[in-house]
């Protein structure tokens, strides 16, 4: 990369060594907290629209491939090929987010889990973190009640069911284990993707392709979420709170695991932004970057 295209930043220092944690009195984090919502509410609000939009997609291609009366439903018999066709609407949906202006912005998380483990590595703060996460369960969950007003007792339905993710009757302890495994394996391309020069533009596209093959193949074992948000999303609407744990635990912990194996093979300084996307031309609020006006203008 040329010294005129390299992005100069300055990652946020690790938790245990910002004096902003360590004793601050409530007027001081109060003020903080202030600061980051006056100066980050674009990429906040962001991040509740691009989980809120997944969410709005989610519910519309559930109640189009699975309603009985939709056309689509009654074409396609197979219900492993329209979950496959399901898979690859909803890649695409994502690919198309991480990879829109405002996607690239907020760097496209859309996921507690993974806000977190960009947090345990030091490469967000914990002020933004949180607002963060607040955005993802609220843009989550208004997505799925835009629908529910629109479609009204089709995305109630048994066969919708809200877009609901959950395993099968009996079998927690296997929708655990696939949740584990496949958000530890998304969290792994994610770090490794990003941080090569060759590939970190396409990890995107990796992305939404684990997402298209997860839903295919994974899905029947616990309905695919790897997302504590977009689970809650469904769950509050429906009311239906049994095996949500599942969703919440498993992702943190195996996207934990993730960046704990990858920082122990490759390093703490092999870890890149905590942005899928990061364009020249839009500021950073993970590391700081902020585009020069030449590179401002040219977009």
């Amino acid at each position: 990369m040329s010294k005129s295209n390299r992005i100069e930043t300055k990652p946020p220092l690790p938790l245990w060594e910002r004096d902003e944690e360590r004793g601050a009195g409530l007027a001081h984090h109060l003020a903080l907290l202030t600061h980051h919502l006056a100066r980050n509410w674009p990429e906040y609000l962001i991040e509740a629209w691009a989980l809120g939009t997944f969410m709005i997609s989610a519910c519309v291609f559930t109640i189009l491939f699975e309603h009985p009366s939709s056309a689509v439903n009654q074409w396609i018999t197979n219900a492993d090929v329209r979950r496959g066709l399901q898979g690859i609407a909803m890649g695409l949906t994502a690919i198309a987010l991480i990879y829109s202006p405002w996607g690239k912005r907020s760097g496209a998380h859309m996921n507690p889990a993974v806000t977190l483990t960009f947090l345990r590595l030091g490469k967000t703060s914990a002020v933004d973190a949180g607002f963060y996460i607040g955005a993802q369960l609220l843009g989550g969950t208004l997505g799925v009640l835009l629908v529910a007003l629109a479609a009204g007792d089709r995305l109630s339905s048994p066969s919708v069911n809200f877009a609901l993710t959950q395993p099968q009757a009996g079998h927690a302890r296997i929708a655990f284990g696939a949740e584990v495994l496949i958000s530890f394996f998304m969290m792994s391309m994610v770090l490794r993707v990003s941080s090569s020069n060759r590939l970190k533009a396409w990890t995107g596209v990796f992305a939404g392709l684990l997402v298209a093959t997860f839903i295919t193949f994974e899905a029947p074992l616990s309905g695919m979420s790897m997302n504590p948000a977009r689970s809650f999303a469904s769950a509050l609407p429906s009311n239906q709170w049994m095996n949500y744990w599942i969703y919440v635990i498993a992702p943190i912990v195996a996207m934990q695991l993730a960046a704990l194996v990858y920082v122990g093979i490759r390093g703490r300084d092999q870890v890149a932004c905590a942005k899928l996307q990061h364009p020249l031309n839009q500021r950073c609020i993970h590391c700081g970057y902020e585009p020069s006006r030449k590179l401002k203008e040219a977009s």
